[in-house]
């Protein structure tokens, strides 16, 4: 062994190992420990081992790099639970076989309540299910023991410069595209996706959609649910890996299908909105009924000032050009009301009604509303008659526009 390298040994400590520093570090917090390193902008390193000469060795060779990052050393998971609930660690270097709480339980720990916390998993019983296992609950790397404490310190730098992943807004992407990137780059990566208020999670192995997750949807269910949200943020996590499948299929066809389920829904969509206009069309037809059937009533009409027809009744329904006319000459006559009130300081017309040559015109503003009723009538129309029924029908057209 040089004297840059570390075997794992039996219990016991280095001859110059200061014993007293033991005891009082029990007495004294990790914030107080570190003093003025907290303050210095460094990334922070956490060393975990139940061994104390392995952790007071690593960080005595580790003290090198005091530029680069600072070290914080524990003899347990239990011990590492509490530095993180003290301070912000940038990455975690753990052993997998400790009492009380093992190097897998406190990875799995970090994953849920600091998922910005990178973690190193080193051990001697390398086994293949381990790292399995280390690899599924989000480890970033895995080192063996015995290993070169310049093999360790070059892991270290990686992983505090490494970038965890990019961030970015579905405005600028096609969601199918980021996911695309992902499984053509053979990637293990989670994309978590917010819109409005909803979050969705999907999870790649190796290129392979594994897993979705959305409110109480996960698997397939939720990959399209996620693929039909219109914009949005998302993030790339690199090296995060799902905690269980619940895909099987290939991404490809996961894709084709969602596109075909999004153009299902949105012709769907349209078919459903123009619904809602006929419905809506028919509802504020039927709360003209009252006025229609006014005596000497020959034209009912909403429209906004800039004179769109909203809804006509009467003798020229089957007439779109002299409806059209007839929305652009009472919107010019609102504006002269306006104009005229207004110089008058008598402010905007609300209610109003003209005694014609050749019959009556009543006219009113649909209360917080862009939107006016007019109603013509011949010389035989009773003025009272309709408006009482106008006043009737405003609050019912009022909740329809």
């Amino acid at each position: 062994m040089t004297s840059d390298s570390y075997t794992p040994k039996k219990p016991g400590l280095p001859v110059d190992y200061p014993t007293e520093r033991i005891k009082n570090r029990r007495k004294t917090s990790i914030l107080e420990e570190t003093g003025e390193q907290m303050q210095n902008g460094l990334k922070r390193v956490l060393i975990v081992d139940d061994e104390e000469d392995l952790t007071w060795t690593l960080s005595k060779k580790l003290s090198k790099d005091s530029d680069k990052f600072e070290v914080l050393c524990v003899n347990s998971g239990n011990e590492a639970v509490d530095v993180l609930n003290q301070l912000p660690v940038d990455l975690v270097i753990t052993d997998v076989r400790m009492p009380e709480v093992s190097g897998l339980d406190l990875l799995l720990e970090i994953r849920d309540q600091y998922p910005l916390t990178k973690v190193i998993i080193m051990t001697a019983y390398g086994t293949r299910d381990v790292q399995q296992e280390a690899a599924d609950r989000g480890c970033f790397n895995y080192i063996e023991k015995p290993f070169e404490i310049n093999e360790l310190r070059q892991h270290i730098l990686n992983a505090i410069t490494h970038k965890r992943g990019f961030k970015g807004s579905v405005s600028d992407f096609q969601l199918s595209d980021i996911i695309q990137l992902n499984c053509l780059g053979r990637l293990t990566s989670a994309l978590k996706v917010t819109c409005d208020d909803q979050l969705g999670m999907i999870y790649f192995q190796e290129g392979n959609i594994v897993h979705a997750e959305a409110g109480h949807l996960e698997g397939e269910s939720a990959f399209y649910h996620i693929m039909r949200w219109q914009g949005g943020e998302f993030t790339v996590v690199r090296n995060q890996t799902a905690l269980r499948e619940t895909i099987q299929r290939g991404w490809q066809s996961l894709l084709l299908e969602s596109m075909r389920r999004v153009d299902e829904a949105s012709d769907l969509a349209k078919v459903e909105a123009k619904h809602a206009r006929v419905v809506r069309q028919n509802k504020l037809r039927a709360q003209l009924n009252p006025i229609m059937k006014s005596q000497g009533v020959e034209h009912g009409f909403l429209h906004n000032k800039e004179g769109f027809i909203l809804l006509y009744r009467g003798k020229l329904a089957k007439q779109t050009d002299a409806i059209s006319s007839l929305g652009n000459q009472m919107a010019d006559c609102v504006k002269d009301l306006e104009k005229t009130l207004t110089f008058l300081n008598g402010g905007a017309p609300e209610f109003w009604e003209f005694q014609l040559e050749k019959g009556l015109l009543v006219s009113c503003k649909i209360p917080d509303e862009e939107a006016y009723l007019t109603v013509l009538g011949s010389k035989k129309a009773r003025s009272k008659e309709i408006r009482n029924a106008i006043r009737s029908c405003i609050p019912g057209i009022k909740e329809l526009l």
